[in-house]
């Protein structure tokens, strides 16, 4: 049983009919699907009928041959007298697909379809790493609808790309281009992203775009964070760098303000937010724990995230100028071929003298003692 379009007292209805019809066939299942959407979409609607309702209707068949089976996205939603042992005994979390797991469901959602050669499934798997199952059925039949559209008779990998885009960024590609005066700036902006995340997180990129999309996506990085990403700081704070490498990149190599990095830059000061004031990570007197903290906590907090992000942001400075060639290679691939994959960032780091992170951190520390010696603080 699942939600349907009927009103919230037939649905009521439905679902004592449901149990009342498994009582007269034992043994039975009932399958209540998506049971977090039975009431509406709302955070909190936890004493919905519908869910008294289900609670009852378990309870009612607690000693008759019946198994109660159901799914849910956000067990939020749920009341917990309804998910508590007695009711729904076991939970099981269903992680994303990725690996071999992927690969083996791409393999299923293209099997009925011709496919070009050059496509590895394996390397669709990694572009599409960490996505649904509905979101990778999603993309290959609207791989499958471009390669139509263009008179195909095989879907190959721009198809892919493309559907990649428009399914998973709601960005599907504009007829028009970038004028030639833009299109460089943005390139160089998305190498910058990509650069800083493969020097702290090898192999993490999956796609790197600056074809023009419909909507206010300028260009994308994808990057796949990995299983400990929540877990440590380290992979945090690096995140927080590479987010800031499209602006460092920008204003390293045109010298003017990047006015596309609006989104990266509330990112990463959400994040640092997150080290300040819910981790307490530079003390425990930042964090908000008695409701809206004072005017003085408040400077306090906002003068450390400040000083915290310009850190970072030269921190991803330094590492780009010290891998400058990879930084421009990057970008003029990027504005030859508009978008580039994982394979083709392998080959050009092979052809780059890179600078990894040790060296690039013991560079940045090196500058800044150099900055505290020329330009020493005072109070």
């Amino acid at each position: 049983i699942c939600r349907k379009t009927n009103s919230d007292g037939d649905f009521v209805k439905e679902i004592k009919a449901t149990f009342d019809e498994a009582k007269k066939n034992q043994p039975a299942i009932v399958f209540l699907d998506d049971m977090d959407k039975f009431a509406n979409e709302d955070d909190e609607h936890k004493d919905a009928e519908e869910y008294v309702t289900v609670q009852s209707c378990i309870d009612e068949v607690k000693n008759e041959m019946i198994f109660v089976l159901a799914t849910a996205n956000y067990l939020l939603k749920l009341p917990d007298s309804l998910t508590r042992a007695g009711r729904f005994d076991k939970k099981f979390k269903v992680e994303y697909p990725t690996g071999e797991d992927a690969e083996k469901l791409l393999k299923y959602f293209l099997k009925d379809m011709q496919v070009s050669k050059d496509i590895e499934v394996k390397q669709i798997a990694q572009i599409l790493g960490y996505c649904s199952c509905a979101e990778l059925e999603a993309v290959i039949n609207e791989a499958g609808i471009y390669a139509g559209f263009s008179d195909k008779k095989i879907i190959d990998m721009d198809d892919i790309t493309k559907a990649f885009m428009k399914i998973l960024f709601s960005a599907p590609e504009s007829l028009d281009e970038y004028k030639n005066e833009h299109i460089k700036e943005i390139a160089y902006h998305e190498a910058g992203h990509t650069v800083l995340a493969e020097i702290l997180n090898p192999k993490s990129v999956n796609i790197v775009s600056v074809c023009k999309h419909e909507g206010d996506i300028g260009g994308v990085t994808s990057q796949s964070l990995t299983d400990n990403y929540w877990y440590s700081k380290e992979e945090m704070e690096n995140r927080v760098t590479m987010l800031l490498g499209g602006k460092a990149a920008t204003e390293i190599v045109f010298g003017t303000v990047d006015t596309g990095s609006r989104i990266d830059i509330k990112r990463a000061f959400d994040i640092v937010d997150r080290f300040a004031t819910d981790y307490c990570a530079y003390g425990f007197d930042k964090w908000r724990c008695f409701g809206e903290p004072s005017n003085h906590q408040k400077n306090k907090i906002e003068n450390l995230i400040g000083e915290e992000i310009q850190r970072f942001y030269h921190k991803a400075k330094t590492i780009l100028i010290n891998n400058r060639k990879f930084l421009d290679k990057i970008a003029e691939l990027l504005i030859e071929k508009k978008t580039i994959l994982s394979t083709d960032i392998d080959k050009i780091k092979k052809g780059c003298n890179i600078i990894n992170k040790n060296e690039s951190e013991k560079k940045y520390k090196y500058r800044v003692e150099q900055d505290i010696r020329e330009f020493p603080y005072s109070d």
